[in-house]
């Protein structure tokens, strides 16, 4: 039996240290930057691999990352691992009750930005693959199916991202984006999955069409009976196993079998943890801090080393090559933007959020390194090809944000001090729940205007909040709702001593809570209130100074002191 040498150990050991350290350094620079911490961790990779340093001490690069021997394969398999897990809380991300209550709008807009993009995909690797690569012999039905699913799908959390840091996660924009992202990757996964099994069947323990069929029933049970009963089990696990270790524990050991399950079949098993990762995170029960946990464990553990892992075994300087680079990014770009802003004016939507909605979508990131890289694994790609994907997936992600901004930069500037006002403030919410606090926040909201309906008004809150909670960091939250015949914005501010669980990203209760109402069809005023309010309130300390006042005039002194701040910095 073959073990492991002391020398290898050391070599092993050292190896880990350094990608994960240099990823994690490199990554954090990355976020500094305003840009997503894959982009640093790609980088990592391409600096320890033949492109850097392999071209500068070859010698050195190749003890520290062997290409063969013990230490190479342990290496492969804590890749294989890592990126397996990845894919376990990218599935976290995936809300499928969110696609579902946003209605016919969500389904527009993922038909549309997923069919174009595909479409000028597959037409290019079809009848002008030369353009790309030179295709294998007889693989090029699978290649033009592959590269359309690749320019077909986004990633869900460089989108969510996004959404994030220019402020529209809350905003009805921001509902739509997700949800239609969502129903993409899902569906593009699906398809992937059935192209491993095209790729993979002379490997496989079972014959192509019993492993399509097995691949479909697979998905259908898990987005099935699978969610169900993860919902289910999830209730017992938190009450009669120690919290949260014994829910992370179990839930790893079933995403690894679901994984060994996939693999089994012919179709990776990143498809089998991604899929559990669904059920998982669509499940009620699932505590914020349990997803928030798992995923730090992960994200900032295992994906660093999948991600740096990437320019270990490409030379990124050799197989550049600027005709594929620049028609991939084209064709990337051009369709998915275009799909999405056509799903949006279908929809019903301005041209302004159909815009705003394509070039949130054009995020690639992550989920399109992994396509590329099993492809290039599988040898469906070159190396050549790859780079390209690779890059397309950076630049998408990195102009993203920049062109969202772009496209809604022109939406007017509010005040929330002169919006909220002093008849606007209630400085102890008695609620203990979320309902109980949205009613109180109502009624003050109709004290300010009469015109309003209670009934009708509470109930259009709680329905926008069941399509998407409108928790936000810092212990902020932003109940709101679009009321027909509403004659101007209507903003009130309440305070909460102990706070309110408003399912908020990072598992904080809400003491401060924003009710906003718009008018219906006025996209603007809602933009323009919820993006200041996430801009002005985008720090701890000024939530702090906010909860730290002693009375409403207080109160709206530290706004007008943090927008003024906000105004200062721009």
């Amino acid at each position: 039996m073959a073990n492991l040498t002391p020398q290898d150990l050391t070599y092993l050991f050292l190896a880990i240290a350094v990608l994960l350290g240099v990823a994690r350094l490199l990554g954090e620079l990355a976020r500094m930057l305003g840009q997503p911490s894959v982009l640093g961790e790609i980088a990592a990779g391409i600096l320890l691999g033949p492109t850097i340093l392999g071209r500068l001490a070859p010698d050195l690069q190749q003890t520290l990352f062997p290409a063969e021997g013990n230490v190479a394969i342990v290496l492969e398999a804590l890749v294989a691992l890592s990126v397996v897990l990845f894919l376990l809380v990218a599935g976290l991300e995936v809300d499928l009750s969110v696609a579902f209550r946003q209605g016919a709008t969500t389904f527009k807009v993922a038909a549309t930005g997923m069919a174009l993009p595909a479409v000028l995909g597959f037409l290019t690797a079809w009848f002008a693959p030369g353009l790309l690569m030179e295709v294998p012999e007889g693989k090029q039905f699978v290649f033009a199916l592959f590269f359309a699913t690749a320019l077909s799908i986004s990633a869900l959390p460089v989108v969510v991202k996004i959404l994030r840091d220019v402020g529209l996660i809350q905003t009805d924009i921001g509902v739509v984006v997700v949800a239609s992202a969502i129903v993409n990757d899902l569906l593009g996964w699906i398809v992937f999955a059935i192209i491993l099994g095209m790729l993979g069947a002379s490997k496989a323990a079972l014959p192509l069409p019993m492993v399509i069929l097995l691949t479909l029933v697979f998905v259908a049970v898990m987005l099935t009976i699978g969610r169900w009963l993860v919902h289910r089990i999830l209730v017992y696990l938190q009450a009669h196993l120690s919290w949260p270790a014994g829910v992370l524990s179990l839930s790893l050991s079933v995403a690894l079998f679901c994984a060994a399950f996939t693999e089994w079949l012919g179709i990776h098993a990143i498809f089998g943890a991604f899929l559990f990762g669904v059920a998982l995170g669509d499940s009620g029960h699932l505590k914020q801090q349990t997803r928030a946990t798992l995923d730090q464990f992960i994200s900032y553990t295992f994906a660093p080393i999948f991600f740096a892992s990437i320019g270990l075994s490409v030379d990124f300087i050799s197989n550049f090559a600027l005709v594929p680079v620049a028609i991939v990014f084209a064709l990337a770009c051009v369709g998915k933007i275009a799909g999405c802003f056509l799903g949006g004016l279908w929809s019903g939507l301005s041209r302004r959020e159909s815009l705003a909605i394509g070039a949130a979508k054009n995020a690639r990131g992550a989920m399109e390194i992994i396509l590329g890289l099993l492809a290039l694994r599988y040898g469906l790609i070159n190396e050549e090809f790859f780079v390209a994907l690779v890059i397309m997936a950076l630049l998408t992600s990195m102009v993203s944000g920049t062109m969202v901004q772009a496209v809604i930069k022109s939406t007017r500037r509010v005040s929330i001090r002169d919006l909220v006002g002093k008849a606007g403030i209630e400085m102890e919410l008695a609620g203990g729940t979320r309902d109980e606090v949205i009613n109180e926040l109502v009624h003050l909201a109709v004290r300010k205007d009469p015109t309003l309906d209670a009934a009708a008004v509470q109930e259009a809150v709680a329905a926008r909040e069941r399509i998407m909670p409108t928790g936000l960091q810092y212990g902020i939250a932003i109940p709101h709702a679009r009321i027909p015949g509403l004659r101007k914005p209507v903003l009130v501010l309440g305070r909460h001593r102990r706070g309110v669980d408003f399912d908020a990203f990072d598992g904080a209760p809400a003491r401060l809570v924003f009710l906003l109402l718009t008018k219906d069809g006025k996209s603007e005023d809602q933009l323009a209130v919820l993006r200041a309010i996430s801009q002005v309130l985008s720090d701890a300390v000024t939530v702090e100074r906010l909860l730290g006042t002693g009375s409403a005039t207080e109160l709206l002194a530290a706004l007008k002191v943090a927008e003024e701040q906000l105004e200062h910095a721009h």
